[in-house]
């Protein structure tokens, strides 16, 4: 089975520090698996060259058809295909403070892909009921709970329907039970078809939700 996700010889540096090193991960489709490991092991670096947010030395990262080459700068032709393939929820949300929460999942849809704000705003809001929030949909991302933003950012990272998921440690700021109402959540998108990256330093989380676990260790998978 080829993966939908492809990482092969993937290293990255920064100054003199080697962030990533000579990384090698397939992801299935229709799995969820989490990255582990210690703080500066690189799980959150994995996801944003995945996402195609960070540039990356050497190596080749290939998602769901769209290739990443390390070395040079991505061509905006490819960021633009990498658009609707992954969608990601930082571990801050990174909602802009600004706009409504319909706002927030509407922005990505209507400046980078061109649909109509009419059409983007339906979709905004079938997602904030999906995910039980449309109640929140003219609130300002201060207002809402810590896991109501979270299914906020969600919804705004599946905006344009990608099939690949990103999240960075997402249980950091929930109690037992939302985290538990995320895990089902995340389980329900996995069922549908969609594809899960999860970083995280939560093991429970990890061994009750994820489909397997990767572990990495100074840039490189244990």
């Amino acid at each position: 089975m080829t993966g939908i996700v492809q990482i092969t010889g993937l290293a990255l540096t920064r100054g003199t520090r080697t962030i990533l090193d000579e990384v090698n991960l397939t992801v299935e489709r229709g799995e969820m698996v989490a990255l582990t490991g210690p703080s500066g092991s690189g799980k959150t670096t994995i996801l944003r060259v995945i996402a195609g947010l960070e540039r990356f030395q050497a190596g080749r990262v290939v998602v769901d058809g769209v290739a990443l080459e390390g070395g040079p700068p991505i061509p905006a032709s490819t960021l633009r295909a990498l658009r609707r393939k992954v969608g990601m929820v930082f571990q801050f949300h990174c909602l802009f403070e600004h706009l409504s929460a319909r706002a927030n999942v509407c922005l990505a849809p209507v400046h980078a892909h061109g649909v109509p704000r009419e059409a983007a705003e339906r979709r905004a809001i079938e997602l904030l009921s999906a995910f039980g929030v449309e109640h929140r949909a003219d609130a300002l991302p201060r207002q809402p709970s810590g896991g109501e933003a979270q299914r906020v950012a969600i919804a705004r990272a599946l905006a344009v329907d990608p099939p690949i998921l990103l999240l960075d440690e997402p249980t950091a700021s929930l109690d037992p039970q939302r985290r538990e109402e995320l895990g089902a959540l995340l389980e329900g998108l996995r069922r549908q078809g969609r594809t899960l990256l999860v970083a995280t330093h939560d093991h429970e989380f990890a061994r009750a939700f994820a489909m397997r676990a990767v572990t990495l260790r100074d840039g490189r998978i244990a």
